[in-house]
């Protein structure tokens, strides 16, 4: 890091934390008492906080790993201040942690960028802080900062297995993935992810020794597009039925076959995935929770993919690949047909952005959920248009992974994107600084819209005195 863009990058990250911290004062005042599912994770982390580690509310669905670093952190800190009594391990001091936890994901989101980029010199710093900042106010991650929930600290490890995978140190990744994993089980995708990154380097590799064997010029065809998906298939399975090449794949992951083979040990063990309470996350293929993660990703990436230039080249291609496009369509809505399931969740908790959106579209007319295809298509192609510069092995270790983290999931909820969101997000080219510029200023306004709704616009339900407020 140079000293103008350190200065630069510095300037930027105590800006957001200082803005971040007033931000939570503002919250912490208004709302001083556990909320949804603060109500279990709370109390949770002060039975640990009291000693009481044996102690768990079976309601609650995740490993202890927010609560055991809640402790860490926590009682050093009191010990050092000298604090006692009810501020150690209150609401307040518990959603701090998750604030510090925001400022570790605003550097690693930085670090990754860097690295992710370093090869594309017409990248300058004030591009790499922009996109750094963007995503640290990412607003449903953003939101989260502000109450004791499991996501900032999830996207925080996984993040750093990510950037140890990228470094090469493989063993401290598949650490830091059993972190992520004691935050959100469903992390144990994003450490097979890491250890795909090492594989899918690797078959790069073999594939362009491959064409340059058959003196093939068109190289670039592995980075650009699936028509060769039947040769690139052959030879995924000559380089994966070789034992040499399985050898040498083996000894360059075995941390993370390790943290792997363990997590099936526990899913045995425990007797499924989910701690706890089972009853409401009952996994199923619910193969349209990718169209709906794809219409998210329109949504708060419409300044990259929702552009003049790439809607006139989909236009273009669906005009040369009409049968594909075709096929596709009849693939969408026979799974959406047949696979679209509806928590219940979805329809009971008004309290949550899904609700309304369920509400008001999919449930203005049956055939709404059919209507959206054309939508979902577009999405996926500009998807894919924006990814194209990594490799064909890349994206397709990509999408299995997202398929992994989505399909089983009955629940529509938008946090279950975020780390899909932010991964892919990292990949994609650097667009212009006028871009990014909308991108941040359309996650402020969002961030600023759903602060205010949460803080101002409280209601209440019959029969009921608790307040109720609007959040992701």
């Amino acid at each position: 890091m140079e000293g103008v863009e350190a200065y630069g990058f510095s300037a930027a990250m105590s800006g957001a934390f200082l803005l971040s911290s007033l931000l939570f004062a503002a919250v912490n005042r208004r709302l001083r008492e556990p909320y949804m599912d603060e109500i279990f994770h709370v109390p949770q982390a002060q039975a640990y906080c009291q000693g009481r580690f044996l102690q768990w509310d079976p309601m609650i669905t995740t490993p202890p790993g927010l609560y055991l670093l809640s402790v860490g952190v926590v009682k050093p800190a009191a010990w050092l201040f000298g604090w006692t009594g009810s501020v150690v391990c209150s609401t307040g001091m518990l959603r701090f942690i998750n604030l510090l936890i925001s400022a570790g994901n605003f550097y690693l989101l930085y670090l990754l960028l860097l690295k992710i980029h370093q090869k594309n010199k017409a990248v300058s710093g004030c591009q790499r802080i922009l996109s750094s900042l963007t995503l640290a106010t990412f607003p449903t991650l953003y939101f989260f900062t502000f109450l004791y929930y499991t996501d900032t600290g999830s996207v925080f490890f996984t993040l750093f297995a990510y950037l140890m995978c990228l470094y090469g140190n493989h063993k401290a990744s598949a650490l830091l993935g059993f972190c992520a994993f004691m935050f959100r089980q469903t992390n144990i995708v994003w450490t097979a992810f890491c250890a795909g990154n090492v594989v899918a380097e690797k078959l790069n590799e073999a594939w362009k020794t491959e064409l340059l064997k058959k003196k093939d010029e068109r190289i670039s065809s592995m980075r650009t597009s699936f028509s060769d998906l039947t040769l690139i298939m052959r030879f995924l399975t000559e380089y994966l039925t070789s034992p040499k090449n399985l050898i040498t794949l083996t000894a360059l992951t075995w941390p993370y076959i390790v943290l792997v083979t363990a997590f099936f040990v526990f899913v045995f063990i425990n007797g499924g995935i989910v701690v706890g309470d089972r009853s409401s996350h009952e996994a199923c293929f619910h193969f349209p929770q990718l169209f709906y993660f794809l219409s998210f990703t329109l949504f708060f990436s419409f300044p990259h993919l929702l552009t003049p230039t790439k809607i006139r080249k989909f236009l273009q291609s669906l005009r040369r690949h009409r049968m594909q496009y075709i096929l596709m369509a009849a693939i969408s809505l026979f799974l959406i047909w047949k696979f679209t399931y509806v928590h219940k969740y979805l329809l009971a908790d008004n309290r949550h952005y899904t609700f309304y959106v369920w509400r008001k579209i999919f449930q203005r007319h049956e055939l709404v959920k059919y209507v959206l295809v054309p939508a979902y298509i577009f999405a996926g192609w500009s998807f894919v248009d924006t990814i194209k510069s990594k490799s064909i092995f890349w994206i397709l270790m990509y999408f299995v992974c997202l398929l992994a983290v989505t399909v089983p999931q009955k629940l529509l909820e938008f946090r279950y994107f975020i780390l899909p969101f932010l991964i892919y997000r990292l990949n994609i080219p650097f667009p212009s600084v006028y871009r990014q510029f909308v991108e941040l200023a359309f996650y402020v306004v969002v961030n600023a819209v759903t602060f205010y709704l949460f803080l101002n616009k409280t209601f209440q339900w019959p029969n009921s005195i608790e307040v109720q407020r609007f959040m992701w």
